[in-house]
């Protein structure tokens, strides 16, 4: 198999043993059409140079990479779903099968989804529609692009079965998806240790965790370590709350065994990007409750987090947790205010002010109910679009009272640099890049209707474009986990 250098693996996970995963075999597809491969990533892990077949081999019949993990592990957990625990779920439709390094030398997670029934399926069947494996891709690209911190579509192939499902058009065609992530260690793999009280397991977990991702706290005692990768914890999923609420996005199921150690995005169900500012816009038509909408999302990350440090109290004093728990809100204005300010290319300035500043900001997107991506595109820069804006098809709000306080605020913080910027061509554009669910809907329809994947491909294109453009200012939100 013809890997570079850069492929190093590192299978670490299947050292913790029995307790942690149960042994699977994939799923047998009656057919394997490649429609997404990610070769970008393929070439940072040293697998770009695999051949169709080899590509194939690995990704659709899981056939094992050279020095990696010999057989599939379904994954142990359990989670409380919309705040109701249930210790009867792990990975009911997907494996790890692989680990790597990357460029950085931080651990890298290969796992599936739609790869065929595990222990943990219950009555389903353990398969991923193609329509949802292609909105894994456009989510997991778009997030990128706008410098959220998240897992990476990897490989996507059709595999030639029909699916039924009730939530959609069925019989519906069918895929299995290759997921890149920096961990699949979720809040629930703590809270199965912490339901089963074994303290021996918990201490062998956060020793595994603080080794492959955060290493700096390995030279401390148990309950010291366990405190300290619990803050790190916090700190980097209020990072992930506050970057999902400067793109706009709804993840849509904020449970606990949807939320990691890494603070890495993942997961992609049900989930939208706001056409406008709307805080109890939801993106899952069974969050009847508005559990999950835009505006409660930092709260529901707060609370899953909360239920990872009751599991910890298994292994350490309930004070050193609620300490680091604490971190939480500060860290998510500071990161709020972090991810913003890259998507607008402003200069920090006063903390209280530009928070002050952003309040009023998201406050009146709400209330002038302007398009959200028209707004951060129109006023990327700053001050340095003040024309550009006034020739937006949104301009007449720009010149409404309402928003002179806000023109002032980012007038104020523009950037030096921001005519450079200004000066790539995805700015000259009227209309930004974007991907509410009328856009995903009409890219849907031509793949199920005709075989059409054009559209598909052009708009991976333009947010490929959009990446770019918005590479220099946002892409620092994206943190090293360790």
């Amino acid at each position: 198999m013809p890997v570079t250098a850069a492929y190093k693996p590192y299978p670490r996970f299947e050292h913790l043993g029995p307790e942690f995963a149960d042994p699977v075999a994939p799923a047998a597809f009656p057919q394997h059409i490649l429609r997404r491969r990610n070769q970008a990533w393929a070439e940072r892990i040293g697998l770009g140079q695999l051949n169709a077949a080899e590509w194939e081999a690995h990704f659709a019949r899981f056939e094992p990479l050279p020095g990696n993990m010999n057989q599939p592990l379904a994954m142990r957990y359990h989670g409380h779903q919309f705040r109701t625990y249930n210790p009867d779920i792990g990975d009911g439709r997907g494996f790890l099968f692989a680990q790597v390094l990357d460029a950085d030398g931080r651990l890298l997670d290969l796992a599936t989804k739609g790869s065929g029934q595990t222990p943990y399926s219950r009555f389903g069947d353990g398969r991923l529609t193609l329509k949802g494996g292609v909105r894994e891709v456009l989510a997991a690209e778009m997030l990128d692009a706008l410098g959220v911190y998240t897992s990476k579509a990897f490989s996507l192939f059709e595999t030639g079965e029909q699916l039924t499902r009730g939530d959609e058009p069925s019989p519906t065609r069918s895929s299995v998806l290759v997921r890149l992530s920096h961990s699949h260690i979720r809040f629930g793999t703590f809270q199965r240790l912490a339901y089963f009280e074994r303290a021996d397991l918990m201490h062998q977990l956060i020793e595994h965790a603080v080794a492959c991702y955060y290493p700096r706290r390995a030279n401390l005692n148990a309950e010291a370590r366990a405190a300290a990768l619990f803050g790190e914890i916090v700190e980097a999923n209020a990072r992930l709350a506050a970057s999902w609420m400067a793109a706009g996005f709804v993840h849509g199921v904020l449970n606990t065994d949807n939320l990691n150690i890494t603070g890495e995005s993942f997961d992609y169900g049900p989930w939208r990007f706001l056409p406008t500012s709307e805080p109890g816009f939801t993106a899952a038509y069974f969050d009847q409750t508005g559990l999950y909408a835009f505006g409660r999302q930092p709260e529901a990350v707060s609370w899953a987090l909360a239920q990872l440090g009751g599991a910890f109290t298994l292994v350490c004093p309930q004070s050193e947790l609620e300490a680091g728990l604490a971190r939480y809100g500060p860290a998510y204005q500071m990161h709020l205010r972090g991810a913003a300010f890259r998507r607008l290319d402003l200069v920090e300035g006063d903390f209280e002010a530009d928070l002050e500043f952003l309040a009023k900001m998201f406050a009146w997107l709400t209330e002038s109910q302007a398009g959200w991506d028209q707004f951060f595109h129109d006023w990327h820069g700053g001050g340095a679009s003040l024309s550009r804006a006034l020739e937006s098809p949104q301009a007449a709000r720009y010149t409404e009272p309402a928003f002179a306080p806000i023109r002032d605020g980012l007038e104020a913080r523009a950037s030096s640099n921001a005519a450079a910027r200004l000066a790539h061509d995805y700015f000259q554009r009227p209309a930004p890049v974007s991907l509410v669910i009328e856009e995903v809907e009409a890219l849907w329809a031509p793949i199920a209707e005709r075989d059409d994947w054009s559209p598909f491909e052009a708009k991976l294109n333009a947010i490929g474009e959009l990446r770019e453009a918005l590479g220099a200012s946002c892409h620092g939100s994206v943190a090293k986990a360790d």
